[in-house]
């Protein structure tokens, strides 16, 4: 099985992005799982979230996070789709964001 984690991080506030809420849906947009971030940003997703190879899709709730903040932004929510190979054991897909601006990328 591949495992999969995400590390959020608040790049305007130089911080981790501590209880954002998380979905992750397969390529059908069938939720596999749904939790929120630690106090790290960070999310390790059960070895069992990810049936084998194929398209897939993290889905962070930004809108109400920033809200909770007292925070506006312009996204409501980011959605990252990546493809996961049978012979990678782990994909580590991270999000630096920010109210107005947000990037990807694939850890370790």
């Amino acid at each position: 099985m591949t495992t999969l984690s995400t590390h959020v991080l608040d790049a305007a506030l130089g911080r981790p992005a501590a209880g954002l809420d998380v979905v992750l849906l397969d390529a059908q947009r069938i939720e596999l799982a749904a939790t929120a971030t630690d106090a790290d940003g960070r999310v390790r997703f059960a070895d069992q979230t990810l049936p084998g190879p194929g398209t897939y899709r993290l889905v962070f709730a930004t809108g109400p996070w920033f809200a909770a903040a007292a925070r506006s932004t312009l996204y409501p929510e980011v959605e990252l789709v990546f493809a996961v190979t049978d012979d990678q054991p782990h994909y580590h897909v991270a999000l630096l964001l920010s109210p107005f601006a947000y990037t990807t990328y694939r850890g370790s």
